[in-house]
């Protein structure tokens, strides 16, 4: 991952690879993807909050968390500030890139066909957050 911006957050290449599991390495740091449906939060429903995997940092609200028939733990918004984003240009496609604001980890995307009230979709990684219930 070739970094332009600097992040509050900062780690090696080797210090990340130390840090994260081989998948959360491959999601957050290449951005690459989970398996669709392989990630236990995928069903998490109690309420809480989902951290970054990286660096602890609150991302989003399990109120704001919905079933998107996707695969990967969808929701509405995230908290303010916790999040970043970037046009992504792979595969053919252009789609909107969600990473960490606070240490530039990929979490997945964010589409325009989620439910009211903001429409939003973020799709993301569960590999790339904890969770921690309230």
């Amino acid at each position: 991952m070739t970094m332009t911006t600097t992040y509050p957050v900062t780690h090696t290449d080797a210090e990340w690879r130390e840090m994260l599991t081989p998948e959360q390495y491959q999601v957050m740091r290449r951005h690459g993807t989970e398996a669709p449906g392989s990630c236990a939060l995928l069903h998490e429903k109690r309420a809480g909050r989902f951290l970054c995997a990286g660096c602890d940092t609150p991302l989003f609200e399990t109120q704001l968390k919905f079933e998107s028939g996707t695969g990967w733990p969808s929701f509405n918004d995230p908290i303010a500030g916790s999040v970043e984003t970037t046009v992504d240009r792979t595969h053919g496609m252009v789609r909107t890139e969600v990473h960490c604001a606070t240490c530039g980890s990929h979490l997945g995307h964010v589409f325009p066909d989620g439910p009211p009230p903001t429409f939003q979709r973020y799709c993301i990684n569960g590999v790339a957050l904890n969770f921690v219930p309230a």
